[in-house]
């Protein structure tokens, strides 16, 4: 088992972040990740962040690189895993 040094040293001019309080939104990174991944639908997007498919499309248009823009949509244009009216 690895034991933890709590005795750590560190620069006289460290100074700690302070603890962000999770305000209960979700980050433009963390939707990045969500429409990415391919087992996370839109509507579970949309449930858990209020944003339609157009506004995650949008978000995922200025977050990222315009060949991995075009790369995504390219995978998850009428993929049913994205959309979970077409599962059933």
């Amino acid at each position: 088992m690895r034991t933890h040094n709590m005795n750590k040293k560190f620069p006289d001019n460290f100074i700690p972040s302070t603890r962000r309080e999770d305000a209960g939104c979700i980050t433009d990174s963390e939707l990045v990740a969500m429409a990415w991944d391919d087992e996370t639908s839109f509507d579970n997007i949309k449930a858990q962040s209020g944003l339609a498919e157009k506004e995650i499309i949008k978000i995922m248009r200025n977050h990222m690189q315009p060949s991995s823009f075009r790369m995504w949509r390219k995978r998850v244009s009428g993929r049913a895993s994205k959309h979970a009216a077409k599962l059933f």
